[in-house]
């Protein structure tokens, strides 16, 4: 969350000459509304299915570069798919970073509470083993800009192929 996903996958695909595809954007156009209105209704669980649903299809297309939700980890059938069906970018923030990148945003269902920063905390605690577990590469974003870690990216992914 606030790692930056979507902004550098837009610029990974650009200089890959790849399809842009995001996953909660997708969930967002299927279901006609935004992310906070279905946690609003049916719950972080019922999200996260729609989510390994959405996932289990973006991920058998070929060519792309795909932006998953920060939480996709959470699902070992999202991890298998992810990693069975191209390389995985982990790209590492600190839960500070995260916070000051997102403490405005109203759009995040996970951090409407009292405390934004420890629930960060926590969600890191979490979801940090299952990205580095998951990922092909892991890359540091705190303190660079979307195409500085693209590049990054697109260099890392030439000494792979």
């Amino acid at each position: 969350m606030g790692a930056g996903k979507s902004t550098v996958g837009r610029q990974l695909a650009e200089v890959l000459g790849m399809d842009f595809l995001d996953s909660d954007l997708e969930i967002q156009k299927r279901t006609g509304v935004d992310i906070p209105t279905i946690f609003e209704f049916e719950g972080e669980e019922g999200f996260r299915k729609r989510e390994a649903v959405v996932i289990d299809e973006l991920t058998g297309k070929d060519s792309i570069v795909l932006a998953t939700g920060g939480g996709a980890v959470l699902r070992d059938e999202n991890r298998r798919n992810l990693s069975s069906r191209g390389l995985v970018v982990y790209l590492y923030c600190s839960p500070e970073q995260q916070f000051e990148r997102t403490c405005r945003d109203k759009s995040r269902p996970l951090l409407q509470t009292e405390n934004p920063l420890a629930k960060l905390q926590e969600l890191m605690a979490i979801r940090d083993p299952l990205y580095r577990q998951t990922a092909d590469i892991v890359i540091a974003t705190e303190q660079r800009n979307a195409q500085a870690v693209a590049r990054e990216i697109s260099k890392r992914l030439e000494l792979i192929d």
